[in-house]
């Protein structure tokens, strides 16, 4: 396993993350694994090398949390591992218990510490952009988080460009904590975060830890143009359905398969290799549900892409609306 500097900090983050929306109960979305069918994979993770785990309060409405904190106190040392959890979604119908008031990201961190078995997490996430609350309140609330001792770094996810560099401008002029990571939605057949998003953070030393490298499957090659797919995932998600399946995507997919064939590896090695040559990539956040997804994974450390092998995965690519910032 590689490790790199999360952006310009000094935490080391290994090159991939283990994303866990994937673990905690499938009442919550049929394809989420139970926790005894979930440990494994933490076990997995560690023996590779993974030091670092992402989750969310929202992800199984806190079930998520309670099933990553567990597996990782019996499986890991506190001290070694990078854990990242969010606050943004509603986990209720209750006013309050959504946004990023100081309200609810005081009440949402102290919840989620209690539900992760910890005193504190490596980096505390703003989920998404809140257009109800003054980012001033909200920045104010994530510094008192970090004084109090509760979260080590903050990150942000998918936004605009524009609302990103207003939030560290404002940070910045009032002397508050900073963003040091975002963690946006991009990968070989969702690309528009190169347009600005990419850039600024670049220019502003802040990592990027992308969701969905593998357009939630989609580049594994196993989803057709009928929005089928052999798992209850690719059945399932209609949130995949609604963001990829253009023409100009399954051509992606079939140069990504060409290139695997030609390389003796799989799609996902190829996808992954190609994302970990863009600049301040620092971890993908990788999915695992089934015991090769680890491994695959891992191996695509070992695969160089030439530049040629990049610009002919990318050629097909045609410009797609602004998804996931909801």
């Amino acid at each position: 396993m590689d490790y790199v500097n999360l952006g310009k900090t000094g935490l080391q983050v290994s090159r991939l993350c283990l994303g866990c929306m994937t673990y905690g109960t499938p009442k919550w979305r049929a394809w989420v694994l139970d926790e005894e069918t979930a440990r494994p994979f933490f076990k997995q993770a560690l023996d590779a090398g993974i030091n670092f785990f992402d989750t969310a309060d929202m992800y199984s409405l806190g079930v998520s949390e309670q099933v990553t904190g567990r597996a990782l106190h019996d499986f890991a040392q506190r001290d070694q591992i990078v854990l990242a959890t969010k606050v943004y979604h509603p986990m209720s119908d209750r006013p309050n218990d959504g946004g990023l008031s100081r309200k609810h990201i005081f009440d949402s961190i102290d919840a989620s510490l209690r539900r992760l078995g910890t005193d504190y997490v490596d980096l505390y996430q703003i989920h998404r952009w809140d257009k109800s609350t003054p980012i001033e309140e909200t920045l104010a609330a994530l510094n008192d988080v970090v004084k109090a001792g509760k979260a080590r770094y903050i990150g942000a996810s998918s936004m605009f460009a524009w609302q990103f560099a207003k939030a560290l401008f404002t940070a910045d002029a009032h002397g508050w904590t900073r963003f040091v990571a975002m963690q946006n939605h991009y990968n070989l057949v969702y690309r528009e975060e190169e347009r600005e998003m990419n850039p600024l953070c670049r220019d502003q030393g802040v990592g990027l830890i992308p969701w969905s490298p593998l357009a939630r499957g989609f580049l594994a090659g196993n989803r057709t143009r009928d929005k089928q797919g052999e798992t209850t995932r690719s059945q399932t998600d209609d949130f995949a359905h609604s963001m990829y399946y253009h023409e100009s995507d399954f051509q992606i997919v079939d140069r990504v398969t060409e290139l695997a064939q030609k390389r003796g590896v799989s799609n996902v090695q190829i996808a992954l290799a190609w994302m970990l040559r863009k600049p301040m990539v620092a971890a993908p956040i990788i999915g695992a549900s089934k015991p090769q997804h680890i491994p695959d994974a891992v191996a695509a450390l070992n695969v160089a892409l030439s530049d040629d092998e990049l610009n002919y995965l990318e050629a097909p690519y045609q410009p797609h609306p602004i998804l996931g910032h909801s």
